[in-house]
């Protein structure tokens, strides 16, 4: 049997890896499906799968492509996709290095503003609470824009036009391009750095394209408007333009004319108002005096003023009065007083320490009688008691019994004897009677 050639398995993946990469066809292919497990590394480098109904293949695009992206890929977008398909050898798998990538039916400009609209959105830079007041009547009108283009004139003419003692400051910026966003965000930290000088900032520029209007939907240029301290008006494009800049200024205007009629006011217009003023003042000082002349009149004819001696003449009747009654109130007030003090004298006469220790004098010594009398009467009363019980006690004693006759009779250890089976022949036994006891030794016993 002839002998075969084996092949490793790096050697067979370099060989299906090299087909690949020789094949003009799969170098430059254009795919289109949906984005599904996507992942950003660290790296900055994007990975994912593209699939559609029945297949799926996968996808990477390192950080030197996708940094060009305008918006953030997500899983479930459909996408078009520009790259060349080869072998990873380490897995063995095919996949495709992507080199360009745009929505499916959307514009990635658009899909871009509206991803960044969202997100700033979420974070409350749109909210009303954020947005500071406008100057009535500002000293000093920062502008930021093209010190070459259409839009500054149109803001200069019409500034001098309505308020012609403003002063404006320009603060060249480029509204176009790459370097646009960058430009913007620096003159607005300049106008922020003469925070005591410029009052109200417009930024803004002419019509255009949405790539020509880019940079104002820049998020560096929309978190630059909203930490400025000064107030800021957007004034991009005409008034069907929106950009992000318009929704996170404090105003929105819908051209570079009507900012600057928004920055400032209108000297005629302020002049109408101070001659409306003037004229509505003039008619209420005019009224008030009128009025106040009428009342000066009507006080005039009063009879208060007419006849004040009468008036004092009352007064001093119901002085009188008030006095007469004042003192017949004080006496009767002192004679009802009087009494009191009089009731309240025999009640203290009557509790005077002298009064209470004699009554207690009196009670102590019959109480002291009534004690003795009760303690001889208790006495004798126990005595008799006493006696009595003396008498019984002696009639029943033995000892009484004995002097009739009769003896105890009890054995060595004290108990009284009470039958013969209690003491044995030779015993000892004490016989007591009533003038002594005899000490005896048992020599017979008889039932």
């Amino acid at each position: 049997m002839m002998e075969q050639r084996f092949l490793t398995v790096t050697a067979l993946t370099k060989y299906i890896k090299r087909k690949f990469d020789v094949d003009p066809h799969l170098q430059d292919v254009y795919v289109k499906g949906e984005i599904s497990n996507y992942k950003q590394h660290s790296s900055g480098h994007m990975y994912f799968t593209l699939k559609d109904e029945k297949a799926r293949i996968l996808a990477v695009m390192f950080s030197s492509a996708n940094k060009k992206l305008k918006y953030s890929p997500e899983n479930g977008m459909k996408v078009l996709i520009r790259g060349s398909v080869t072998v990873f050898e380490s897995s063995g798998q095919y996949q495709i290095y992507v080199k360009e990538m745009q929505p499916d039916g959307i514009g990635d400009l658009y899909l871009a503003y509206e991803q960044l609209k969202e997100r700033l959105a979420k974070e409350g830079y749109f909210e009303a609470e954020h947005k500071k007041r406008l100057p009535k009547f500002p000293n000093t009108v920062g502008v930021v824009t093209s010190p070459t283009g259409a839009a500054i004139r149109d803001i200069l003419t019409t500034i001098k036009r309505r308020y012609p003692i403003a002063k404006v400051l320009i603060f060249p910026a480029l509204v176009q391009g790459e370097q646009a966003a960058p430009s913007i965000v620096s003159a607005i930290k300049q106008a922020n750095d003469k925070v005591n000088q410029v009052d109200v900032l417009i930024i803004g520029r002419g019509g255009g394209s949405i790539e020509e209007l880019w940079a104002f939907n820049e998020e560096i240029v929309a978190r630059a408007i909203y930490e400025s301290h000064v107030p800021i008006i957007s004034a991009v494009g005409h008034e069907t333009d929106f950009t992000i800049a318009d929704f996170v200024a404090d105003l929105r205007a819908p051209t570079p004319t009507g900012a600057a009629e928004l920055a400032v006011p209108h000297v005629d217009e302020w002049a109408e108002r101070v001659l409306t003023r003037q004229t509505r003042l003039i008619r209420a000082i005019k009224e008030k005096l009128s009025l106040q002349t009428s009342k000066l009149e009507r006080i005039e004819k009063s009879y208060a003023f007419r006849y004040p001696h009468r008036l004092y003449e009352q007064k001093l009747e119901q002085l009188d009065k008030r006095t007469e009654q004042l003192v017949y109130n004080s006496q009767k007030l002192f004679a009802v007083k009087s009494t009191q003090l009089e009731q309240v004298e025999k009640r203290l006469a009557r509790n005077h320490p002298d009064v209470r220790l004699a009554e207690a004098s009196i009670y102590y010594e019959k109480s002291m009688k009534s004690l003795s009398k009760a303690m001889k009467s208790i006495l004798a009363k126990k005595e008799a008691d006493f006696s009595n019980l003396v008498s019984t006690l002696e009639a029943l004693s033995p000892l009484k019994i004995m002097d009739r006759g009769y003896s105890l009779a009890y054995s060595d250890d004290g108990k009284l004897l009470k039958s013969t089976k209690q003491v044995q022949i030779n015993e000892t036994v004490r016989i007591k009677l009533s003038d002594g006891t005899l000490m005896c030794s048992v020599t017979d016993k008889e039932e």
